[in-house]
């Protein structure tokens, strides 16, 4: 009898030591939890890329190393100091993280100014994850080629005021030729003019002649 109760008080012992070291092997087993990260990037950046990029014009959020098929709630507020009320917010959304605990957003836009991401998601450890971020689309814009335009708008201007100077120029030509044609004209008449002088300076000479030869006749008689 003394044997059997050893024995029983021997299992017992190791059934308890059995149960102790199990439940903490349980208990560490890695619980969904706060263990990714999320970035801004601009919409021309790859999704592999695990960088942040805190100045976009165009732009998604990119998650990676979340909790398999995690579900996220996300926000983004106007933040000093460009908003005119701080902590408004101006954007939100949901997604369903991948296996992998990846996931992104649609591509998105806002005025350009300064703001904040809030990254909500169950087994979060206190607040939500935040980037802090800028949009400046309108030095993109201004960069992007624009003054191509104005050249090009500009030459068929140009163009179009050659052909109205040159019926311009050409009046002026014919006005400032017709008035030297005229004078020409005019020399012209005046040399015309100066031929019967001439007649006449001959017919005074032959008239003086004359006179002179009747002289001679009488005194001679």
């Amino acid at each position: 009898m003394r044997n059997l109760t050893r024995v029983g008080a021997l299992s017992a012992v190791a059934a308890a030591s059995a149960t102790v070291f199990c439940v903490p092997a349980t208990a560490h087993a890695t619980p969904p939890g706060d263990n990714g990260t999320v970035k801004i990037h601009d919409a021309g950046t790859g999704e592999e890329l695990r960088k942040n990029e805190p100045h976009v014009c165009e732009f998604y959020l990119d998650a990676f190393g979340f909790d398999n098929g995690q579900q996220v709630d996300w926000h983004i507020e106007a933040w000093a100091p460009t908003a005119a009320v701080k902590g408004e917010t101006v954007k939100s959304g949901a997604i369903t993280l991948d296996g992998e605990g990846h996931g992104r957003t649609q591509d998105m836009t806002l005025p350009d100014g300064h703001y904040k991401l809030f990254w909500n998601f169950e087994g979060e450890h206190g607040s939500a994850k935040h980037k802090v971020f800028w949009t400046d689309c309108e030095d993109k814009e201004e960069g992007g080629g624009t003054s191509a335009s104005p050249s090009a708008s500009a030459s068929p201007g140009d163009s179009a005021t050659e052909p109205t100077a040159s019926p311009s120029t050409s009046s002026e030509a014919a006005a400032s030729s017709s008035p030297s044609a005229q004078g020409s004209e005019g020399d012209l008449a005046e040399t015309g003019n100066g031929a019967p002088v001439g007649l006449l300076s001959a017919a005074a000479a032959t008239m003086l002649a004359a006179g002179g030869y009747l002289v001679l006749r009488r005194r001679k008689a």
